[in-house]
């Protein structure tokens, strides 16, 4: 469950050609969807399912990550691997303001054991204002195992890119704006 004082508000995108032409149903970006809301308390507040078009998953992320938006995190499904469509990772790229290459990097770290093909996945994160975007793989299991390797850490990371966080812990620090954010080690 999230530490935040307000929920995390998030959007899932699923990338498939299949899907956005209805010619497979979308398990992934449903199951995202419940995990966000069963295991951080977050609102689900814009789903999306898009062909691997890079310009189209530019945009999506771009209209996402608006202020006017209010979203915290962005988890897109599918277009990860190494299928000449799959442009996810180079989608997200183009609109990133900083990547944060160690969150993927732990995801895969932490999904290693169950899969090495945790490995062919070129899963991205990075910022966009104050919206974190994570790009995950399209295989049920391969989102739900990259989400859920990530999940202690999630709400500390919204609650630094809201600005929320003043103070981690440390018991002499006196609050600026009026709010320290203790956590449990």
């Amino acid at each position: 469950m999230s530490n935040t004082e307000d929920p995390i508000r998030a959007a899932v995108l699923t990338v498939s050609d299949r899907c956005s032409r209805g010619d497979a149903v979308d398990t992934s970006g449903p199951g995202l969807c419940e995990m966000l809301r069963s295991r951080l308390g977050a609102i689900v507040v814009a789903t999306r399912c898009l062909p691997d078009e890079m310009d189209a998953l530019a945009a999506c992320f771009v209209e996402w990550s608006r202020p006017e938006a209010r979203i915290d995190l962005v988890l897109s499904t599918g277009g990860t691997g190494l299928a000449p469509r799959d442009v996810t990772p180079e989608a997200a790229k183009r609109v990133f303001e900083r990547e944060h290459s160690g969150l993927m990097e732990l995801a895969r770290l932490r999904c290693m054991s169950k899969t090495p093909r945790t490995f062919l996945s070129r899963g991205v994160a990075g910022t966009v204002g104050r919206t974190l975007i994570l790009t995950l793989p399209g295989s049920g299991r391969g989102s739900s195992d990259n989400l859920e390797a990530l999940l202690d850490i999630l709400p500390h990371a919204v609650e630094t890119l809201r600005g929320e966080v003043q103070d981690d812990g440390r018991p002499e620090a006196a609050a600026v704006t009026g709010k320290v954010i203790r956590h449990e080690r």
